[in-house]
């Protein structure tokens, strides 16, 4: 098979493409390369792979580029994107061009062709909002959701509340990927995602935070925390999320093909107060944090109910919070120099 990965050079990217090129599969990565880190992610891919691996550095903006390579594949993996909620506030008029009008020209791209690729587009849980209607409790340390109705996660058909320009600009092309699939019939998938982590990923304090805390305490750096580092977020190895991802390909039926992802309810953890304590297993450093304004859409609770994922598929995760932070953490040690240069 042929695939197309933008932003293949990212951190879920990166990870795709060792997966794919494993099993003989043709993969292009299609990266402007504008994020940390992804200079050497693409540079040990190619050293790593010899063949069936090819490398466009090109903007998703740039719609001329996407025709000349979309029409090459039989799979796109739409991974390219800005990531940053704060960073959205500050430009989002930028902001929308890469993740709203940059998904579009992919979309239209691929209307044009006689025979289009499946699309399997990386969305956000950030597309519900602060999650109106579901009640919420503080306890010593975490967030929880009040009503046993929602123990479990958050639904698919939650309520959609986009907050945030990045909210906005992502749950527009969430909406885009879905309505091109019920009015061109082009073939979609969509995956809301949760908090991703592991190797190859180089977290900042805005996004890709236990990535960021560990390199933070490696490097010995400070902590910013926003809020109150009792907000909970579910983890998900992005191993995981990659073996999601081929089965929704497996199993493709062109039918309400939307899903919600992460660790769910029993890989949760609050940011700080709870998240600190697995670091500990692997980092002797663990800084105090320092706290400022929480920002804005900022959810206090969120993970995912994943039961559509394991009734439709069959998929649930595998590799657990302990046996997956500690693969990043080795990653972290093994990169630190490196890591020391950009941070």
């Amino acid at each position: 098979m042929k695939y197309l990965i933008t932003g293949g050079a990212g951190f879920i990217g990166s990870n795709l493409a060792r997966q794919l090129l494993k099993n003989d599969n043709k993969v292009t990565i299609f990266d402007n390369l504008s994020r940390k880190g992804t200079e050497l992610n693409i540079k040990n891919l190619l050293k790593d792979h010899k063949k069936n691996i090819s490398f466009v550095k090109a903007d998703i903006r740039n719609k001329s580029e996407l025709e000349k390579n979309v029409v090459k594949n039989d799979i796109v993996f739409h991974l390219a994107g800005h990531v940053s909620i704060t960073g959205s506030v500050k430009n989002p008029v930028e902001d929308f061009e890469v993740n709203a009008l940059g998904s579009l020209n992919l979309l239209e791209v691929a209307r044009k062709m006689k025979k289009p690729p499946l699309l399997i587009y990386s969305s956000t849980n950030k597309v519900y909002g602060h999650l109106t209607g579901i009640e919420m409790k503080e306890t010593k340390t975490r967030y929880v959701f009040a009503k046993q109705e929602n123990k479990r996660g958050v639904k698919e058909n939650n309520l959609l509340d986009f907050y945030t320009p990045y909210g906005c600009s992502k749950g527009s092309a969430d909406q885009y990927f879905i309505d091109y699939n019920r009015i061109f019939g082009i073939p979609t998938i969509v995956f809301r995602q949760s908090c991703i982590y592991g190797p190859q990923q180089f977290g900042v304090e805005d996004q890709g935070w236990v990535a960021w805390f560990l390199i933070a305490c490696e490097l010995h750096k400070s902590i910013n925390i926003y809020g109150d580092g009792k907000q909970v977020r579910d983890i998900l190895h992005v191993n995981d999320l990659i073996s999601a991802y081929m089965l929704a390909i497996d199993k493709y039926t062109n039918k309400d093909e939307v899903y919600n992802i992460g660790g769910g309810l029993d890989f949760t953890y609050s940011i700080w107060q709870e998240f600190k304590e697995l670091a500990r297993k692997f980092t002797k450093y663990i800084p105090d944090a320092s706290y400022s304004e929480w920002r804005p859409g900022d959810q206090k609770i969120y993970y995912s109910d994943n039961t559509k994922l394991l009734k439709r598929l069959g998929w649930k995760p595998k590799i657990s919070p302990e046996d997956g932070v500690g693969d990043l953490y080795n990653w972290i040690i093994k990169n630190k120099d490196f890591l020391a240069t950009i941070f």
